[in-house]
């Protein structure tokens, strides 16, 4: 059963299953996007120039992982659109290290057209194995209403 707007509630909080982060998801975001800066391509260039020791992830494939981990109650959402997305990249996140997303509802709008489907707004965060937030920011979903 999908989950509707009307049965969203602000305040909830979310937790999404984990996932590492590999050298390959870094040289193949590379290879889709075009992006082979030396901060994520070039291993000698990181450690002679940022105190890391190896590739650093790209920031908008941390953000992709992310949104790509399985969230049983997220999944559930009767989501029409992804509307709006937003992320500070707040710290690196390095190959072997785990990341999840959790999210929280902070706010909830229902459309003038059909008051039974809105617009949803949740934060989200994305921590590595330490508990450090890695990215914060939100995400703004067009959730349906029930038939």
């Amino acid at each position: 059963m999908q989950t509707t707007f009307d049965r969203i509630e602000i305040g909830a909080e979310y937790r999404s299953a984990g996932r590492t982060v590999t050298e390959a998801d870094i040289v193949n975001f590379a290879g889709v996007t075009g992006d082979f800066n030396a901060l994520h391509m070039d291993e000698q260039w990181v450690a002679a120039n940022t105190p890391y020791k190896g590739r650093i992830a790209h920031g908008l494939l941390v953000h992709a992982l992310g949104e790509g981990l399985r969230c049983a109650e997220l999944d559930s959402w009767k989501i029409l659109a992804f509307l709006e997305t937003q992320r500070k990249m707040l710290l690196p996140v390095l190959p072997g290290d785990r990341i999840e997303q959790t999210y929280k509802v902070v706010a909830k709008k229902p459309t003038s057209k059909d008051p039974s489907k809105g617009v949803v707004e949740v934060d989200v965060k994305i921590t590595n194995q330490k508990g450090e937030t890695v990215q914060s920011g939100y995400n703004k979903y067009l959730i349906g209403g029930a038939l």
